[in-house]
Parts: structure tokens; sequence; C-alpha cells
């Protein structure tokens, strides 16, 4: 993983600890919000692979249990040991297969981005992190006005706030940070709402960032 993206990730979850009025936090109060978002990501990472460890077990149960129950193997001496057989993929199967990699990576992703953070030769990512939040803080009424005047037809108060935080980060790295290329700062946009929020949310927040891009003329 790369230090800016796993530094966006980390913004995200700051931002969504975020209980207070954003100015009033202060440089202190952001790093430790940010050594928790490192905790609860390492906790949230280690249940997340317990439960798809229970998932491969029990799905290993099954399979014995099938091999074990198969005509082929009824028949056979009961000292015997119990031969392959013929299995059909079912989409019960490949459905439960598909989850345990979604959790896997997830976890995995969790991992990355607290090791990121904690090792002393990556700084910057919390330091990128903390930037774009700082960013933000300075001018949060500006940014929010954006998203407002161009969420044309969406209510800005009962907007996701998921949503609302992506577009916040993106904003404040096109417009005030200013350290990545636009298309890259859109991308990591799109994929933060594709991994955590609604169906929709790709759609709405790629449409509202490319107003932005037009309106203030950002290369």
């Amino acid at each position: 993983m790369q230090a800016r993206r796993a530094a966006r990730e980390l913004a995200f979850i700051l931002f969504s600890q975020f209980d207070k009025t954003i100015t009033n936090y202060s440089k202190e109060n952001l790093d430790d919000i940010i050594l928790k978002s490192v905790r609860i990501l390492s906790s949230s990472a280690s249940d997340d692979l317990k439960v798809s460890l229970g998932a491969l077990i029990d799905m290993k149960n099954k399979i014995d249990d099938y091999e074990a129950e198969h005509e082929i193997n009824l028949k056979r001496p009961l000292e015997a040991a119990n031969i392959p057989v013929p299995m059909p993929l079912t989409s019960d199967m490949t459905g439960r297969i598909d989850e345990m990699i979604n959790v896997a990576e997830k976890a995995l992703l969790a991992l990355e981005i607290a090791e990121f953070t904690t090792l002393d030769s990556q700084n910057d990512v919390k330091d990128y992190a903390i930037k774009i939040a700082q960013s933000y803080q300075k001018n949060h009424s500006e940014i929010d006005s954006m998203i407002k005047k161009y969420s044309t037809g969406w209510d800005f108060d009962r907007l996701v706030k998921m949503d609302k935080d992506i577009l916040r980060i993106a904003i404040s790295e096109l417009l005030y940070v200013k350290e990545a290329p636009m298309k890259v700062v859109v991308d990591e946009a799109l994929e933060l709402a594709k991994k955590y929020s609604t169906d929709d949310s790709s759609s709405f927040i790629n449409g509202v960032l490319a107003k932005i891009i037009v309106e203030q003329g950002v290369a």
C-alpha cells in the first residue's frame, strides 16, 4: 500500500470520529485520535480475521462431511480412509468464499494502515492525514458551502456522513493541500466510497468533485 493511500484511509477514520466542532480539535487531539484509530483498526482486523477463520473451518467441516457421506465412501470398509469425490461448486459455497475474501482484504488493509502509521520511517502517513484534517479545520466553511452548492437536489444535512467526509477529504486535498495529482485524489475518493459507503455514493461524489474541479480550475 502506498503511504498517501494509507493516509487517506486514516484521514477518513479520523473524520468519522469527530464528535464536536472541527475547529475545537488541537494538533494533540488529532494525534490522540489517530492513535486510537490505529488501535481500533488493529482490533477490528483481528476480529475480522477470526470471523473469516471460523467460516473457513466451517466450510472445511462441510466438505469433510460431504466426502464422508458420499455414496462412494459409504460403500467402503469402515477402517478404510475416505477417498476424494467430485464436488459440485454451488452458489452457496462461492458466495461464502466471496464473503471471506472481502473480510480478509479489509482486515489486511487495516493491518497495513496500522503498520504504516506506527513505523517511525512512515511518519509521513500520520502527518499527511493530519495535514488534511487541519486544512479542513481552516477552510471548513468554504468546503461545506461547496458541497452544499454542488449537491444539486440533495439536502446537505441529510447527506450520508461518510459521503460528506470523503468529499471533505478530497476537496481539502484538491484545493488546499495540493500535493497529489487531481486524478489520484478523485480516484481514491471513489475507492473510499466503494469500500465504506452506499451503492450510489461513487457517482454522487464523482459528480460533486467534477463540478468543483471545473469551477475552481483544478489542473
